[in-house]
């Protein structure tokens, strides 16, 4: 019997891109012996003293919030809990439309059974060392030119492989979710391979 491995992707809660392939992961738990834990990036972070449009920088400061809340509870409930927060925040995001903000973050905290109370961490930076190390630890092996989703799982050799993507719309189900997976490990496990890209076509579907 296969023994199931743990994969662990990095996500910021504001980003459609990370949601969308979160949700495939979620599919592949289903169809190969994978387990997927979930760690916070921030782009505000990565994107600290960049040259942004006005638009962009709007975001990367409403970004704050949501991922600071994420890390305090990781800190304070672990992992399981941020699995359920993600899912509560993304859910209202991204597929209800609601604008990042205190009250989204209390709906969310609330709907995953959460103190909603914990929303008042978006406006301190007193989780903002723990949030700088988690982002640091998922991007590090990637580097600071890619954004989320960032994933890093079990290599071919035993060893750990990490990379940015897939950036896929919508989100393969079922046994597709696990070709794509399969297919992804193997371009990712080949030394010195990087880039395999096409412009979108598509802006996220969240079906």
């Amino acid at each position: 019997m296969t023994d199931r491995v743990t994969v662990d992707m990095w996500f910021d809660p504001i980003c459609p891109w990370a949601w969308i392939t979160s949700r495939w992961l979620l599919e592949v738990e289903q169809v190969r012996d994978v387990d997927v834990r979930f760690h916070v990036m921030s782009l505000s972070v990565l994107n600290e003293g960049r040259d942004l449009p006005e638009k962009y920088q709007d975001s990367m400061r409403t970004g704050w919030g949501p991922v600071r809340v994420c890390v305090a509870v990781e800190q304070k409930h672990g992992q399981d809990a941020v699995r359920e927060l993600y899912t509560a925040l993304g859910t209202r995001i991204h597929l209800g439309k609601e604008p990042v903000g205190r009250e989204v973050l209390v709906a969310a905290l609330n709907d995953a059974g959460l103190d909603p109370d914990l929303a008042d961490v978006a406006e301190s930076t007193g989780y903002d060392e723990a949030l700088r190390a988690s982002h640091e630890a998922g991007m590090r092996p990637v580097g600071t030119d890619v954004g989320t989703p960032v994933i890093h799982a079990p290599g071919p050799d035993g060893g750990k492989v990490a990379f940015f993507g897939p950036v896929v719309t919508p989100r393969p189900r079922g046994e597709a979710a696990g070709r794509l997976w399969d297919g992804v490990l193997l371009v990712a496990g080949t030394p010195g391979f990087y880039e395999l890209k096409r412009s979108r076509e598509l802006g996220p579907i969240f079906d």
